[in-house]
């Protein structure tokens, strides 16, 4: 990844700083580079939950920016470890190896960054935030599904948004049948488990270590799949 695309440094304030650093790190991309698609959505989703906590819709808004700020830190220091050659999580590896491949379609580019995020970081972002709290997950759960239910709202729109219309139906199977295999409700109930399971074993430092690196892996094989390269549409005379 060229340095031009490194992530500006982290900036200890809330959400509107980590919403500064991802439109910094789009102006960086070519608009059809996959990082720059998931980029794009994630923004969405980060904005969705500002004005949510602008307009005070949720329970505990202290929380709710916490895990929102530490779950889009996950993203943003993979993005910083690919810009400076350094090994990414393997749930963000699949995304960065495809992200110029021109078989590979802007909606999985979209999902395959959800499914790293929502599969692997979120259930992190929660550990995170507890331990910076000093709570447990249960005590999140009100904020966790808030954010969950904005992630879905928006899932519905950008598959709207970057599906092929009908006209590419038949061309479009493959990508149907292959995008039709994963569910964000079910990531997100994952997730959920997941987070749980790692505050439950956090006296356990080497198990929630194994723990973690195997759901890293099996989240990057998720996005690997999700990744399958598809012959592009034909132009249309």
């Amino acid at each position: 990844m060229p340095r031009c695309e490194q992530v500006p440094p982290a900036v200890d304030t809330p959400v509107d700083a980590v919403i500064s650093r991802m439109r910094a790190l789009g102006a960086t991309l070519h608009p059809r580079d996959g990082v720059a698609v998931f980029n794009r959505v994630y923004l969405a989703v980060t904005e969705a939950v500002d004005g949510h906590v602008d307009r005070g819709r949720f329970t505990d808004p202290r929380a709710a920016i916490t895990l929102d700020v530490r779950f889009a830190e996950r993203y943003l220091d993979a993005v910083e470890a690919a810009a400076r050659d350094r090994r990414a999580p393997a749930c963000w590896r699949p995304l960065f190896q495809l992200r110029r491949h021109p078989g590979v379609r802007p909606l999985q580019f979209a999902l395959a960054g959800i499914n790293a995020h929502i599969g692997h970081d979120l259930a992190l972002a929660v550990v995170d935030t507890c331990r910076t709290l000093d709570c447990a997950p249960v005590d999140l759960q009100d904020e966790f599904d808030a954010v969950g239910d904005l992630l879905v709202s928006l899932e519905e729109r950008i598959r709207e948004d970057l599906m092929p219309g009908p006209d590419l139906l038949q061309i479009a199977d493959p990508l149907t049948h292959l995008l039709g295999s994963w569910s964000l409700e079910r990531a997100r109930d994952a997730a959920w488990t997941a987070a749980r399971a790692l505050w439950a074993l956090r006296g356990l430092p080497d198990i929630a270590g194994e723990f973690t690196e195997h759901l890293d892996t099996a989240v990057g094989l998720a996005g690997r799949m999700l990744l399958t390269p598809l012959a592009e549409p034909p132009l249309r005379g």
